[in-house]
Order: C-alpha cells, then structure tokens, then sequence
C-alpha cells in the first residue's frame, strides 16, 4: 500500500474560492471583512506568517492593516491598542502574533481581545463555546485538521484518532473539536502526549493520527496499523540546503510511515497552507455576523 497524499495547498486553494464569494456577497451589502494584525518585536518567522496573512487579504479582498511594535513596547501601550481596535467598526477580527517579548503577558493579551474578534479562537470564552459545541471561531489549525480529513473523504466519525500532543494551541482544541457530537466529528478520541506509557499500543489501535508533538519523524512506521490516515502538524526545521533553504521534517517518518497508510499529508504543503485559510475564514465569518447582528 502506498498512502494517497492529501495535499493542504488544493484543498485550501478550494477553500479560498468558496471564502472570495463570501466576501464579494458581503461587498455587495456594504460591507468589507477586515482583519487587524499586531506584531510586537522582530521574530523572523512571525514576520513571514504576518506577511503571508496580509498577502492572503489582498488575494481574497479582505481589508487589513499590520501593526508592527518594537520588542520594548510596554505592556500598557499593547492592551491601549487592542482596546482601539476592539472599538474599530472596519475591523473584525483581530489577530496578536505569538510569541510575544517575555515582559509580556501573552494570557492578559489574549484575554484582552473581545471574543467576538478572537479570529485565532485562543480566548477562553471561545475555547469553552468550542468545548460545549456552540458556535464560535475554532482554532485555525486544528479546525484545519478537520477539513483536511472531511474535505479528503477521511470523515473522523465513529474513528478512532489519536492526538499526540496536548498544548492549547493543536493537541486540545484538535481533540475538543473531534469529539463533538456534529458533522464532520463523532470520533473517539485519544490524547498522548509525552508521559504516555505505552504510546505505539495506542497508535497502533488509531484509525486517525494527528501528529502534533513538535519531534522530528517522531511517529514511525512499527508505530502504525496499516490503513491507517495521517494528519502531520509538525514543522521542525532540521537543518540547511547549502542555497541556505530550511529544510523541514513533520513529526511523522513520511518515507517509512506512506508505506503502510491510506492517506497522509505532507511537510511542508500539508497542514500549514490551512491555518492562515481558516483564519480568512474566521475573519469573513465575524463580518457575517456582524451583518446579521445589524
């Protein structure tokens, strides 16, 4: 058996088209989605994902606008901004690139946005929506997950998935929006992590792998059961092409694990073409309810 590729560059290029006609129908009423991102300090890799959020905008017909703050800003001046932005009609979401500069409360940041901007999903109040299973802006990479799977004809419901990893950012929210009793859900979830005795007994059993522990070709090929689908969110950088390109290693042994799976998903062009696509999505979706809320 050799896996079908499941390639997040068409899936999100699909979604994209679907979110452009979203946004020229809200157009026609009057109103444009706009997106606000904050990026404190000079991080290379936030300065690449801000810039390709803000050419994803531009594609799509999203207004935006990037606030770029030197590391030192204070805490204060970082809350006073979000405050303005809460109040600003044109924006509706609002996105802080994390991580931000140590003297900063990432928490008291997040909280200070009003979660009905929180495009990112990461607000608790929108965390908690997501775990009762109201309706709510989901995470963007784990909501990404999801679609990868419906979206490759891998429905979760009734599988078995077994998330490895458990921060806030993929292992719970990917784990909280699987287990929901709705479309595209209904799975019976497992969450390892790296005090898990035991793990390949449990990997072996899944029917679903989202890969999210941040260890290079972490999850091997004797780790997994034939057939089985894999959902590689892992982006570690491993070395250097002597041109000084990045080369990237998912969490998952791609080369010996593609033998025995259905389907998998690549690194790079896997999930990560998803998230900045789901954020879009959020963004078009605060102006949707903006506009039934008029």
């Amino acid at each position: 058996m050799v896996a079908n590729i499941i390639s997040g560059k068409e899936i999100a290029k699909s979604i994209r088209e679907e979110i452009k006609v979203k946004v020229d129908e809200l157009k026609e009423k009057g109103i444009t989605p706009g997106l606000a991102v904050v990026l404190v300090g000079e991080d290379p890799a936030s300065q690449v994902y801000v810039r390709a959020k803000g050419k994803a905008c531009d594609k799509l017909g999203i207004y935006s606008e990037t606030t770029t703050l030197p590391a030192e800003t204070g805490e204060d001046e970082l809350l006073k901004l979000i405050e303005k932005l809460n109040a600003d009609e044109k924006i509706h979401g609002i996105l802080v690139q994390l991580p931000l500069p140590k003297h900063i409360n990432e928490t008291k940041v997040l909280m200070a946005i009003d979660p009905d901007k929180d495009v990112d999903g990461f607000h608790p109040v929108n965390v908690g929506r997501m775990l009762v299973g109201d309706e709510c802006f989901l995470p963007c990479t784990p909501h990404g997950v999801q679609e990868l799977l419906i979206r490759s004809g891998n429905d979760p419901e009734g599988k078995h998935v077994v998330v490895v990893g458990r921060s806030n950012i993929v292992g719970k929210p990917v784990a909280g929006i699987l287990m929901q009793k709705k479309d595209g859900a209904n799975a019976t979830v497992t969450i390892a992590h790296s005090r898990t005795k035991n793990l390949t007994e449990l990997t072996k059993c899944a029917d679903i792998i989202v890969a999210a522990i941040g260890k290079p070709e972490f999850i091997k090929a004797d780790m997994v059961k034939e057939g089985v689908v894999i959902i590689d969110v892992g982006v570690n950088q491993v070395g250097e092409t002597p041109e000084g390109k990045r080369i990237l290693k998912g969490d998952v042994d791609f080369e010996g694990v593609k033998e025995k799976a259905s389907a998998i998903t690549p690194v790079p062009g896997g999930v990560g073409p998803m998230t900045i696509t789901m954020l879009m999505q959020n963004t078009v979706k605060s102006a949707q309810q903006k506009l039934g809320g008029a």
